[in-house]
């Protein structure tokens, strides 16, 4: 088969297109026929080994243990291992492999609860833009934060791939959203429902009181966040998008900070970490299809292109998703 294979930690340029063996279904896996995959800052945060303490946490320092890289999928059930009984060759599928990688393919093996159905509204590309991004949303609003009607709720980085989910989410919920992003973002985070945008590049948001931060950018201090947020009020805290590479630790001094500080204040301070499942893309997938949520295309690429996708979305401050498409 076809894919995207690396060899060594690096930039896009260590990415190659090359045939390499298919891969075969374990047992609780279910092997899917790749129609689109989309990207994500793992994926290339993945690709350059960085920070340079999660190649040690990852148990490889010198080069990827796992050379096909890729989260996000969607496509057709090819194969399914013998203890998989809720997926049957033929039926459309999306997921999130999660640590088991290999998306950037035109097979992939993906753990049997870390897939669904995928929504019969969305295209392939739009359904391989959903997993990571529309899970890191829904676990930050509904399982952290418990957001409910008539919260104020804002949103930093309201026009990436996990804060255009969020927007959605959170007037689903009812909520009263302030959307945070760049200029020239603005239309796209008002037309997916923010009942108000803050361009931060004119304004501060932290000048207002929130009852709900969801920060995904990491580009203020925890101090700021804390100043701008309800004396109950709490910040989620997940990606630190606005970390560019090439440091020991990378965004990690945020995470201790906030782990050491919650102890002692009254608002919540929580740090994210996305864990994919089936029950949570099949909610995703009953939002979607009654028209509460929708994903958004900044760019396609054909997979051998995976090089200058990534590329993009690493220096050109993609909107919302990119794809590949096989």
């Amino acid at each position: 088969m076809k894919a995207i294979v690396q060899e060594s930690y690096g930039g896009p340029d260590a990415l190659e297109f090359k045939d390499i063996p298919a891969p075969v279904a374990g047992d609780d896996e279910v092997l899917v026929e790749v129609r689109a995959a989309a990207l994500n800052a793992w994926d290339w945060h993945m690709m350059r080994g960085d920070p340079y303490l999660a190649r040690l946490m990852m148990g490889a320092p010198r080069r990827p243990k796992r050379t096909v890289r890729g989260r996000d999928v969607a496509g057709v059930v090819a194969a399914v291992g013998r203890n998989v009984t809720e997926f049957a060759p033929g039926e459309e599928v999306y997921g999130d492999l999660r640590a088991a990688e290999g998306a950037f393919a035109e097979f992939a093996c993906v753990p049997r609860g870390q897939l669904a159905r995928k929504p019969a509204n969305l295209t392939f590309e739009q359904a391989a833009a959903v997993p990571l991004a529309a899970n890191t949303a829904l676990m930050g609003l509904r399982d952290i934060a418990d957001v409910q009607p008539g919260q104020r709720v804002l949103v930093n980085g309201a026009s990436g791939g996990v804060g255009t989910f969020a927007v959605q989410l959170a007037k689903s919920f009812g909520a009263h959203v302030t959307g945070v992003c760049r200029t020239r973002n603005a239309e796209l985070v008002r037309d997916l429902g923010a009942d108000r945008v803050v361009d931060y590049t004119r304004e501060d948001f932290t000048t207002d009181r929130y009852d709900v931060i969801f920060d995904l950018v990491g580009n203020r201090s925890l101090a700021d966040l804390r100043r701008a947020v309800t004396p109950r009020g709490v910040v989620v805290l997940s990606g630190g998008g606005v970390y560019k590479g090439g440091s020991v630790v990378g965004p990690i001094g945020m995470v201790v900070r906030a782990q050491l500080a919650r102890a002692f204040v009254k608002q919540r301070l929580v740090v994210l970490s996305e864990v994919p499942s089936t029950r949570n893309l099949d909610t995703l997938r009953e939002l979607i299809e009654a028209g509460k949520v929708t994903p958004v295309i900044d760019r396609t690429y054909p997979l051998n292109d995976a090089p200058a996708a990534i590329r993009y979305l690493e220096e050109e401050h993609a909107r919302a998703k990119v794809v590949l498409t096989m």
